[in-house]
């Protein structure tokens, strides 16, 4: 409803996303299937899985009730009231899978002493952490996208886990996975947990893995659910001959190795330490700037990104450091599952880790780790600290996505403050009698945040310098943001770690 007034008030105009998905919704009413994935009147072409285009169909056929001329492939930007209407009321009526799925999470917290008082209740903490989630609510009803429907399908999937019905969560997986193919930085964690987990039945009693306990049954049961669902979203285009066409589109390499707007992973560091490099060698004549590439020079705010100093990376590197960064995690829960809440610790290292090293990451894909590790920090103190720290960076590094002036600048710094205020005011009333949260260094990170802040949205832009270097915001921000994200993926690898010391030390059998 907010979103509704501010939007009708005429302070938003419809961002970047608006045309993509109004372009989705055209192409899929429009154009038989065979040419969904060839249409490309348009820059913003079809590039999600086939069960997300059907998905746009089905939205499509609604849409036309509000303004026929949306449907129209050659209506590049189209935006009138009824069409942006439309959309804004899409994503709130989708946001139902996401309000069931925060429900049935809030079912499966572990409380350890029953309480009246309502804020100390973890179930009602975890239930405003999520559905008042700052970063969730910038990125799909300001910035626009159904990411509030597809976190759905996720945190229901972990839900039934967490409840044992495994079947039900590894289908609601699949379902997602065709949905959008980003939940591939999760798969690892959600097939070696299956494995594991369902299809050994027992465990020896030092935690081993019980050989002849392995059920082939189970295993078919729970392929043939995941074949099904793959072949309902892929098998018509596999048909037709397609396949090929779809795979270009979902994993475009060519696109570079950052986005436009650097997410703050590995690669910031990676490419802000270039720069430096660059600037020092052409300083101490070691390094010609005439033959150096011009994006080196000029921000490197763009798809293509070429080192001059350090080895360029492909995208074999990414998929190699991102296969590295998850093992230990994956490893962990196949030696000793520790049940559903380690499968969801695997899950939390396993988004990070994809984001920490990934090919071409968004920076809205931090989400994939704060919205399920909401679940974590009302159950543990440790999990609280590292949610605090990750979630304020997290959702400040998406600042930049609006990035039109004024009107806007107030409105995410409340609701940030506002979010946050509850974060830190919640759990360290939950967490309370057991030690600060935070590490006096991650307070001063955190302080450092604030200054950040001011200098990018307050300061630079009446300076003399946002003429001469525009792009100094976002590379600030993105590198000042990708040390919290790092040193928050070092956290809950620690924690991982104690977690698995005291699992050995458990069932470590005493010495006579």
């Amino acid at each position: 409803v907010f979103n509704m007034a501010v939007q009708s008030d005429g302070w938003m105009e419809p961002f970047l996303h608006f045309e993509v998905h109004r372009n989705w919704l055209a192409i899929t009413h429009s154009l038989p299937v065979s040419s969904w994935y060839h249409e490309n009147t348009s820059e913003w072409t079809l590039d999600y899985p086939p069960l997300f285009a059907w998905f746009e169909f089905g939205l499509s056929k609604v849409a036309q009730h509000f303004d026929k001329n949306m449907l129209l492939v050659e209506n590049l930007n189209y935006a009138s009231p009824e069409t942006v209407m439309f959309q804004r009321l899409s994503v709130i009526f989708t946001d139902l899978v996401f309000i069931f799925a925060v429900r049935e999470c809030s079912r499966c917290v572990q409380v350890q002493k029953v309480s009246r008082d309502i804020l100390d209740q973890p179930s009602f903490v975890l239930s405003v952490l999520l559905l008042w989630n700052f970063g969730l609510f910038v990125v799909d009803h300001i910035h626009f996208q159904y990411n509030g429907f597809l976190f759905g399908f996720l945190l229901l999937s972990v839900a039934k886990h967490l409840q044992s019905e495994h079947l039900q969560g590894a289908l609601l997986f699949s379902i997602l996975l065709n949905l959008k193919h980003i939940y591939l930085y999760v798969a690892p964690a959600y097939g070696v947990y299956l494995l594991r987990d369902y299809c050994f039945t027992r465990d020896v009693k030092d935690g081993s893995i019980g050989w002849r306990s392995f059920s082939l049954l189970r295993l078919l049961v729970l392929g043939g659910i995941v074949v099904s669902v793959f072949t309902l979203s892929v098998g018509p285009f596999l048909v037709m001959g397609q396949l090929p066409q779809v795979l270009s589109r979902l994993f475009p390499f060519k696109r570079g190795l950052c986005h436009a707007y650097w997410a703050p992973n590995i690669w910031a560091l990676y490419n802000i330490l270039d720069k430096v490099l660059v600037v020092l060698g052409v300083r101490l004549k070691l390094l010609q700037e005439a033959e150096l590439p011009r994006a080196s020079m000029t921000g490197g705010l763009v798809q293509e990104f070429q080192h001059s100093v350090l080895p360029s990376i492909s995208p074999a590197t990414t998929l190699f450091c991102t296969l590295l960064s998850i093992l230990p995690a994956v490893v962990s829960i196949w030696r000793r599952p520790r049940g559903a809440r380690g499968f969801l610790r695997c899950l939390l290292l396993c988004a990070l880790g994809s984001f920490m090293f990934g090919w071409h990451v968004h920076e809205k894909a931090v989400l994939l780790v704060i919205l399920p590790l909401s679940i974590l920090a009302v159950e543990s103190r440790e999990d609280a600290g590292i949610f605090l720290l990750l979630s304020t960076t997290g959702h400040y590094s998406l600042f930049p996505l609006l990035h039109t002036p004024a009107g806007e600048l107030l409105i995410k710094v409340c609701l940030m403050l506002m979010f946050t205020t509850f974060s830190f005011t919640a759990l360290r009333r939950l967490h309370r009698g057991k030690g600060s949260l935070l590490r006096p260094l991650e307070v001063f990170y955190l302080l450092g945040l604030v200054a950040v802040a001011i200098a990018c949205e307050v300061v630079f832009p009446l300076s003399p310098w946002k003429h001469r270097l525009p792009f100094l915001p976002l590379l600030v921000t993105s590198v000042y943001c990708s040390v919290g994200v790092c040193y928050s993926f070092l956290r809950l690898y620690l924690s991982l770690w104690r977690s698995d010391c005291k699992n050995v030390s458990k069932t470590r059998v005493p010495s006579l």
